[in-house]
């Protein structure tokens, strides 16, 4: 199945469906920072989510319990592989050269990247 960019919303549903691993509407919104939305407009991100293939149901009486069927990393996968191709020409010279132009990055952090770098090609 090919994943799709999530709206704000979506990505908020997820977010919290991803850390509680599954739950009912209302646990959803009793999670989510005030204004709380209306639960008819949760039950509505919900069943676009589940329509997305991102998220299914089991049925308990009349109650649906929803859960996650796309990790949060398969996920994080995706929304990274798409801003290296869109935005840095999948170049990570370029995405590392942008961290330490935008972000300030000091050399103390940019030597922990490097290393974190060395040490997962070396793990390869």
């Amino acid at each position: 199945m090919k994943l799709r960019e999530l709206t704000k919303a979506e990505e908020q549903v997820m977010l919290i469906l991803w850390q509680m691993g599954e739950g009912l509407v209302k646990e959803v919104i009793d999670k989510m920072d005030p204004p709380k939305p209306a639960y008819n407009t949760v039950s509505t991100v919900i069943r676009v989510l589940e329509g997305k293939g991102f998220i299914d149901h089991k049925a308990i009486g009349n109650t649906y319990i929803y859960f996650p069927i796309i990790s949060e990393a398969q996920y994080k996968h995706f929304a990274f592989d798409k801003v290296m191709n869109n935005y840095f020409e999948n170049n990570y010279q370029s995405l590392v050269s942008f961290l330490v132009k935008e972000k300030n990055m000091d050399m103390k952090e940019l030597d922990e990247l490097i290393a974190l770098a060395e040490k997962l090609k070396n793990k390869k």
